[in-house]
């Protein structure tokens, strides 16, 4: 029988992150949370101030001051209860954390509306105030969504509803991560061996089709023992989508959750209308993937499997360090220095052990430094997630480190092609080097898949996304068999000439970003983004505008960010050359593969 996954604490320390660096011990974050609380019923002093520019710097310096404060209480909890979300002393610091957020949102939650309450004039002359400089992008937002704000009485409402609405995501992490296990399958070797949320991904690359099968029945099949629970849980979490648009006075939940970051719609739909107009070529891949591997019909589990044999398939992490680095080289040289720290000080959780939160993610800490959360399990797909995520942990880094807390906090859509441009420039090195055929055709594959489960896949979730969302508006149930049902009706679309099997339907169940809401597309964005900032730093030789733009951090909206760095998304020719760049490299495979 194959070995159960290692309890955190028996996990070696050197492969782990140091969140110490946070606070020194336990004890140190519950007087930080004792301070905050403390702090917390005096935020209110302030109401009624706002309409002079003293009485608004006042009022935004303790407010920022104050939401500094409670992140870092929060995500030190967090990354805690990431690296065992079944560890009780976990779960209840990560509660005591966001029940003191909650209370401080309650709390300060009429200062936004009391700023959009004053007249245009009043906040224009802030904007030419020196001493508000700080917060000039934070007053232009309040006077262009000031349409959008409610009543004190009715903000605070909605602040208090916040905890509550994370249930569903809540529920979902708990059910997915600590609750749920999965059944053992036999590897190509015939040992037995247990699936789990990390080698899930390495069974379904499998060569042995036998193996790709029996990994997705195992691991989809487990899914759908809790698909009518899976259902529920993300169907409140689009009606809490829908209630919040509602209230604000959107059009829709789509409108709404793009509106933050002021994007409009239009740049949403032209993606995935950029995307079906590429669908030919998708079908052309489906075809060649079919006809290299020999079969008669290409199944859903056959999308992932190399189509040409890589003879080193494991790759270890001190490997994926040195090809990070050199593939990253362009970026100069105090980009490498960064990353030598983050490989040597503490800031990255490499390999998976019980409870431990699945996936990846990168968490910049202000005032501390990035940290990485991987499942690192020695295959390439793994070498470019470290190459994407620290693609984030060094955005963060050169953001936090150029601007206030204040404008830190960089836009999803601008840290999206922060962290492919780094999977971009590691494929193009890889690639640069290769003199062997085979080998130049395996990364050929491994470029295009990148498209497939990037620009494509994820182009498919945001459809998907925005479907669901209208069918709640509309007042259809989102059930097991409708969402299901909607999920298959992509799936042929996208994936026309390859069988979608039935337990194929029922993946929706298993995307944790869909309960964050028309997140995914920036996948996508980011992607085509990527191509094209990676192709101009490798011809020019010159990344200080892509550099410039990962220090722009908050202190603007990301479309004009990401201009910074050469790309404008409101053109379709970002997405447009990204596809013609897919299509090519179909063709040369192809070419190869004759």
């Amino acid at each position: 029988m194959a070995a159960e996954l290692k309890a955190r604490r028996n996990m070696d320390p050197k492969f782990m992150w140091d969140l110490k660096h946070i606070y020194p011990s336990k004890e140190a974050w519950e007087a930080a949370c004792a301070e905050l609380k403390a702090e917390i019923p005096g935020l209110d002093r302030f109401t009624g101030t706002l309409g002079t520019a003293r009485g608004a710097k006042e009022a935004l310096d303790s407010l920022y001051k104050t939401i500094e404060k409670a992140t870092l209480i929060y995500l030190y909890a967090e990354l805690l209860k990431s690296g065992d979300n079944g560890d009780p002393e976990y779960q209840a610091m990560n509660q005591q954390a966001m029940v003191l957020l909650v209370q401080m949102d309650a709390v300060t939650s009429y200062i936004t509306p009391e700023l959009a309450g004053l007249p245009t004039e009043t906040l224009q002359s802030y904007l030419a105030d020196p001493s508000l400089k700080e917060y000039h992008h934070h007053i232009e937002d309040i006077i262009r969504v000031r349409a959008h704000v409610l009543s004190p009485e009715q903000e605070k409402m909605l602040s208090m509803l916040s905890d509550a609405a994370q249930t569903p995501d809540n529920s979902f992490t708990m059910l997915e991560s600590v609750d749920m296990t999965f059944p053992a399958i036999k590897d190509e070797n015939g040992e037995e061996v247990r699936l789990t949320h990390g080698n899930f991904g390495v069974y379904r690359e499998s060569p042995d089709r036998r193996v790709r099968r029996d990994s997705f029945e195992a691991y989809f099949g487990e899914f759908k023992k809790y698909i009518n629970t899976f259902a529920a849980l993300y169907g409140g979490s689009v009606k809490f989508d829908n209630y919040f648009a509602d209230v604000r006075k959107h059009e829709s939940a789509l409108s709404g959750g793009l509106y933050g970051n002021a994007v409009p719609v239009s740049v949403y739909d032209s993606l995935i209308e950029a995307v079906h107009g590429a669908l030919p070529s998708m079908r052309k891949y489906i075809d060649l993937r079919k006809k290299v591997l020999g079969l008669d019909e290409l199944h859903m589990y056959d999308l992932y499997n190399p189509m040409v044999e890589q003879e080193e398939a494991v790759y270890t992490f001190e490997q994926a360090k040195a090809m990070v680095k050199e593939a990253l080289a362009p970026l100069g040289e105090e980009y490498g220095r960064l990353l030598d720290r983050a490989f040597s000080e503490g800031w990255i959780d490499v390999y998976e052990n019980k409870g431990k939160t699945t996936g990846a993610f990168s968490c910049g800490v202000y005032g501390v430094h990035p940290y990485v959360l991987l499942n690192y399990t020695d295959t390439l797909d793994d070498v470019f997630t470290l190459a994407h995520e620290l693609g984030h942990a060094m955005h963060s880094y050169l953001s936090d480190h150029a601007q206030t807390f204040a404008n830190h906090d960089y836009s999803i859509m601008a840290a999206e092609v922060a962290s492919t441009v780094n999977e971009v420039l590691l494929l193009k090195h890889l690639m640069a080097k290769e003199t062997d055929e085979k080998k130049t055709a395996y990364l050929l594959n491994h470029f295009i898949e990148g498209f497939r489960t990037t620009l494509f896949r994820q182009t498919l979730f945001a459809e998907f996304e925005k479907k669901a969302h209208a069918m709640a508006q509309a007042g259809e149930p989102l059930t097991a068999e409708s969402l299901s049902r909607l999920y298959r009706e992509l799936n042929e679309l996208y994936y026309e000439g390859a069988v979608i099997d039935e337990l194929q339907d029922i993946e929706w169940a298993r995307i944790p970003h869909f309960y964050r809401a028309f997140y995914v597309y920036q996948y996508a964005t980011g992607y085509s983004g990527a191509v094209t900032i990676a192709e101009s730093i490798l011809e020019s030789g010159d990344p200080s505008n892509y550099l410039r733009f990962l220090t722009a951090g908050g202190s603007d909206y990301p479309i004009p960010e990401l201009r910074i760095a050469g790309v404008d998304f409101e053109k379709p020719e970002v997405v447009a050359r990204a596809l013609k760049e897919f299509d090519s490299a179909v063709e040369r495979l192809a070419d190869i593969l004759k």
